[in-house]
């Protein structure tokens, strides 16, 4: 067996040559760097969060490395659906990586309207709906509002034939995971990812004694390893909570360990942002030769051999 072979895994029946994607927002906005990442050793590929049309984001500066992760106040630049779509439509033939469409609409008729024409693309394997974008002055998240999130989830489904997934905002309290869960329980979901950023964190540089970032008075969603112990929680209770839905980890990921560790609280692929920021494409293959590592020493060789398959603490 190569020893690549291990890093093998499935989302929504596609079978995919490595659980290690990118996040959607990093390294995914132009044609250049998505014509990189077709390049690399991932196993699928998600495109910018898009709008209808094209949009400039939040004023510079609206990014930030901080000591362990980042701080970002983007505000959804992108390029357009239109954009998106003929990109995937002038790579279908020669992409052997799953391609995942990202909308995230300003509001539910922009996503409804998003949806339809994404509905039309044969390139298109899945649509991925942000119900969690932080970074947008005055829009509240879809996925901290359960009603709204029925509503537009069942008109999404209603109109369109193409799988649907769903990407979300850190929950903190049990009864949001049990209040989410019961609205996703209602739509065949192609995959449910978990988490994206914090929203309305603040980091201040004390040289300056400013903020680092301009946005919404400097105000951002917080990504990295702050909030890995918080992504592994949703990725572990969305895993229980929606048995046989494929569960996206993504938070955190700085080394195959982290993986390891979203996989062995239920995720099936995992979606690298801050470091892939950070570092670059190499970080794909850096990781998932630290995977290969862990899976070695441990004695596995498929990693549905340890996927959801946490213990609790014995005392």
């Amino acid at each position: 067996m190569s020893f690549k072979n291990l890093l093998k895994t499935s989302l929504f029946g596609f079978p995919l040559e490595s659980c290690l994607m990118n996040a959607s927002g990093v390294h995914c906005t132009t044609e250049t760097e998505l014509n990189i990442l077709l390049d690399t050793n991932i196993g699928a590929l998600v495109t910018k969060s898009c709008t209808l049309e094209f949009r400039e984001g939040n004023p510079l500066p609206r990014y930030a490395d901080i000591p362990k992760g980042s701080i970002n106040s983007m505000g959804l630049p992108n390029n357009g659906l239109r954009y998106y779509l003929n990109f995937l439509e002038e790579n279908e033939l020669n992409n052997n990586k799953l391609s995942v469409l990202s909308i995230a609409g300003l509001n539910k008729n922009e996503n409804i309207e998003l949806l339809k024409l994404a509905n039309t693309c044969k390139a298109v394997r899945i649509i991925e709906l942000n119900l969690s974008c932080p970074n947008i002055a005055g829009k509240p998240q879809t996925g901290y509002d359960f009603d709204a999130s029925n509503v537009l989830l069942q008109e999404a489904f209603d109109l369109c034939q193409k799988p649907i997934a769903v990407k979300l905002p850190p929950y903190f309290d049990e009864s949001h995971f049990e209040s989410m869960a019961s609205v996703l329980k209602k739509f065949p979901l192609a995959y449910v990812c978990c988490v994206n950023s914090i929203g309305n964190a603040l980091w201040i540089d004390a040289n300056t004694n400013s903020t680092v970032i301009k946005p919404k008075s400097g105000f951002g969603g917080l990504g990295g390893m702050y909030i890995k112990p918080t992504a592994l929680a949703n990725v572990r209770k969305f895993y229980t909570l929606l048995e046989g839905v494929d569960i996206v980890g993504c938070g955190g990921i700085q080394h195959g360990l982290d993986v390891y560790e979203h996989i062995l609280c239920g995720a099936s692929v995992v979606q690298i942002g801050t470091t892939l920021w950070q570092e670059g494409i190499a970080c794909f293959e850096r990781i998932g030769n630290e995977l290969i590592e862990i899976m070695q020493q441990k004695g596995y060789t498929d990693i549905n051999q340890f996927k959801g398959k946490l213990k609790e603490i014995q005392l």
